[in-house]
């Protein structure tokens, strides 16, 4: 298979008594296939979209799950259904060695389909011609025996330099550089082992070949796997320190003459002497990182192996007698993934609470003199004269006074209200909930609860919202609320310590079911309890304008 080229476009163009043959029908199908082909390559990526999980179905058989990728030229590959093949079937697979880790790859392939006569050609021809009537966008499974060139990935040379020191059908080492580093700065020098399960047990040392660097740790790099371990994966990390000059290259690598590889009891001295470069700029990594990227040319965004695929699965194979039998299964082991928008959007925005939740930790702990939980002072805080703060006792824990929780009340719309005698009936109760404070009289606030789900209202982090007191004051606002006027009820059974909340319908709607959240708090502990409880609710949403307890 050839390179594809998508541009320059040209499509077709249409006019009364034009003669269409099948170069025009052809035309226009390429059009649009190569226009959203090359912008799914541009604006997506190669990779997993969903879906595609390898799963050993037994000692020699795997199964792929539904699912879709995108290929490096911009082809949609859909998996309709589970397939299950055995490793020994399929393209691809050697039977000549089989302590080995195999990778198991899907590429993008077209089926003829629907054969009928062709009348056309059995004009010029005597025989039966046939022409396929469909063409079949589907897949194809095979399996590659040899690790891929790291080098064969979209974009990972922009970010980092790989170099591979020794590769071998068991033993692949790698040294992972990074491009860019700032004058000065101290980061890290990746050794990363690949191995079959039933290599020997691997040990390493070399000096390194370093030119305006400084190896932070030692004068030799060294690694030694555990004796009990079976991984086919190490990694560990060589700190190095560049120098302070900029717009410089500086060289890392295996001094000649230095390194010795053992693989078991075989003594390796074929060590790669390929130097790792690293160029040494002022200013922002990750902006040269950008700037690298859309400076590019086209084709090179474009350039795509003859033949791409993609890497669904690392397959551990052991030797046992004379066959085989799968040991392990790595999924996507290049993370080779596709993540939409959304997906980006909403991990963003966990990745954003989260730091903020670590900052807002460390600031309290800041403002109160608090220790990091593992320093030393931590470990000391239990000694009376180490306190850094003194608290009244009894400690009044939120955690413990005060629980939360949410209940959906189902609801009849209101033209279904009837019951005998044309008496309209609007009460509707929850099942018993359990407040988990145990026995004993509970303070139970109620607020009604209502989400939107559509992507402006989760932009603008509206979608979510809890309306406690008379909702209806919004009414004619941006924020009204959907729901029906209502009145909220509850009764509390402090034996059992378990609750009911009740709703009274106001108006006609046309909602099934009213979501109310509630917050439960202790009344033992008195004014103590009560103030907790206005402090907690105090830095709940800023949505929330007042509350109308109901106890």
């Amino acid at each position: 298979m050839k390179k594809t080229r998508y541009y320059p476009f040209e499509r077709n163009r249409y006019f009364y008594g034009k003669l269409l043959t099948v170069r025009d029908f052809e035309s226009e199908q390429k059009y649009f296939n190569d226009k959203r082909r090359m912008m799914n390559r541009l604006l997506h990526g190669v990779g997993v979209i969903t879906g595609l999980q390898v799963i050993a179905v037994d000692d020699k058989s795997v199964s792929v799950e539904m699912g879709a990728a995108i290929d490096a030229l911009g082809r949609e590959i859909i998996v309709p259904s589970p397939a299950t093949f055995k490793l020994s079937m399929m393209e691809g697979f050697t039977n000549n060695e089989y302590a080995k880790n195999v990778y198991l790859c899907i590429a993008y392939d077209e089926k003829g389909k629907e054969p009928v006569h062709s009348v056309a050609n059995a004009s010029v021809r005597s025989d039966e011609i046939s022409e396929y009537n469909r063409t079949l966008e589907s897949y194809r499974l095979f399996i590659r025996e040899e690790a891929p060139d790291p080098s064969s990935f979209p974009y990972g040379s922009i970010i980092e330099q790989t170099v591979v020191l020794y590769q071998d059908s068991s033993v692949r080492v790698l040294q992972v550089t990074p491009k860019y580093v700032n004058p000065g700065q101290t980061f890290n020098m990746t050794i990363r082992i690949e191995k079959t399960l039933q290599a020997g047990k691997i040990q390493l040392e070399f000096e390194p070949a370093i030119e305006r660097l400084k190896l932070l740790d030692g004068e030799k790099v060294s690694f030694q796997e555990p004796q009990d371990a079976q991984e086919t994966e190490y990694e560990f990390k060589v700190r190095l320190q560049a120098d302070g000059a900029a717009s410089t290259k500086a060289l890392v690598g295996v001094r000649r003459g230095s390194a010795a590889l053992r693989i078991g009891d075989k003594q390796v001295d074929a060590i790669s002497t390929e130097n790792g470069i690293i160029q040494m700029i002022d200013g922002s990594v990750e902006e040269q990182w950008m700037d690298d990227y859309v400076k590019s040319s086209l084709d090179a965004s474009l350039d795509a192996p003859s033949d791409p695929c993609i890497y669904l699965a690392k397959i551990g194979l052991l030797q046992m007698g004379p066959t085989y039998v799968i040991e392990r299964v790595e999924q996507v082991p290049f993370q080779e993934y596709v993540y939409n928008a959304s997906v980006q959007y909403r991990l963003a925005r966990a990745a954003a609470r989260q730091a903020g939740g670590e900052q807002d930790l460390s600031a309290e702990r800041e403002r109160l003199a608090l220790p990091e939980p593992d320093s030393p002072k931590a470990l000391k805080a239990a000694e009376p004269e180490r306190k850094p703060i003194a608290l009244p006792e009894p400690v009044l824990k939120i955690e413990d006074t005060i629980k939360s929780g949410v209940v959906d009340i189902p609801i009849i719309p209101f033209s279904s209200f009837s019951v005998p005698f044309g008496k309209a009936t609007r009460n509707f109760l929850s099942p018993e909930l359990e407040h988990g404070l145990g026995e004993g009289n509970v303070w139970i606030v109620t607020a009604v609860e209502e989400s939107d789900d559509d992507v402006i209202s989760d932009m603008l982090s509206t979608g979510e919202r809890v309306y406690f007191g008379a909702a209806d004051v919004f009414k004619g606002s941006e924020v009204e609320a959907s729901l029906p006027e209502l009145k909220i009820g509850t009764v509390v059974y402090p034996k059992k310590g378990t609750f009911r909340i009740g709703i009274r319908l106001q108006q006609a709607t046309e909602a099934t079911k009213v979501r109310i959240r509630w917050w439960a708090c202790r009344t033992e502990q008195g004014h103590a309890a009560k103030g907790a409880l206005d402090e907690a609710l105090a830095l709940m949403s800023e949505a929330a304008i007042g509350s109308d307890p109901t106890m």
